[in-house]
């Protein structure tokens, strides 16, 4: 579907809760398997179709094997939305102007890529940007992973990382690289002003060129005997020390 008609689907409860509360102009259509023999859907979905029909979304009934057929999930959750693609620029996205964003340079795994998005909705981060040699946002498994967040924050895509580096840059933000061979510990770093987290690829990190052109080199420490930490892991570390750190600065 993302391929031939440019649609994605959101699957389950939570994921079309948020798009029905946040962003009901997306969705083409909300497809809902009944109980047996009753025409209604499950107990806990009954608000959830009323929501979408109140914002004027078509919803429709399918039977088990449709939907199974419809979904990527190996045990689809009774209810999917499919939607047009959320397309946000980078310009919207620095426009805010933001004080905390994540910017991530070559990240292939969905998994990783929706829990960052997720990670940066819950830290209170202003956008996601993905370099052109990420993963697609609209892959099922990235979305399944933000858990709805896909539908909260601005998030663009499809950006070569040097231009990428270079426009957040000259949006007065910092640079700030993680990577396991940073010289400054993550409870050093300076967080008090607007910034920028970089996060690289799953298996080899940032490329030297990337590391380079950011204006520090930041590493999560490692106390016990764990050889590194997930990206997805590091990357919520690293944004909930700058949300910490930009909280306490606003109350003083």
């Amino acid at each position: 579907m993302r391929e031939r008609e440019g649609l994605f689907l959101a699957e389950g409860p939570q994921a079309v809760r948020e798009v029905v509360a946040h962003r009901p102009e997306t969705i083409l259509d909300l497809y809902f398997e009944a109980l047996p023999g009753s025409g209604q859907p499950r107990v806990r979905q009954a608000d959830l179709l009323d929501a979408g029909r109140a914002v004027g979304v078509s919803v429709r009934e399918v039977s088990h094997e449709v939907l199974v057929a419809m979904s990527d999930a190996l045990v689809p959750q009774g209810v999917v939305a499919v939607c047009r693609p959320i397309d946000v620029n980078m310009d919207s996205v620095l426009a805010g102007p933001p004080r905390l964003l994540v910017i991530l340079a070559n990240v292939r795994d969905p998994g990783n890529a929706g829990t960052v998005i997720r990670g940066a909705d819950a830290a209170g981060a202003d956008g996601v940007l993905l370099s052109d040699s990420s993963v697609d946002i609209y892959n099922p498994k990235v979305v399944r992973s933000t858990a709805g967040s896909l539908f909260h924050l601005p998030i663009a895509t499809g950006i070569p990382i040097g231009t990428l580096l270079d426009r957040v840059r000259a949006a007065g933000l910092a640079l700030l690289a993680a990577d396991g061979s940073g010289d400054t510990l993550l409870a050093d770093a300076d967080l008090t002003g607007s910034h920028a987290w970089v996060m690289g690829n799953e298996a080899w990190g940032l490329e030297p060129a990337v590391t380079a052109a950011c204006d520090t080199v930041v590493r999560v420490p490692i106390y016990g005997r764990a050889e590194s930490l997930n990206l997805a892991m590091a990357a919520t570390l690293c944004l909930y020390q700058s949300a910490g750190v930009q909280k306490r600065s606003e109350i003083r």
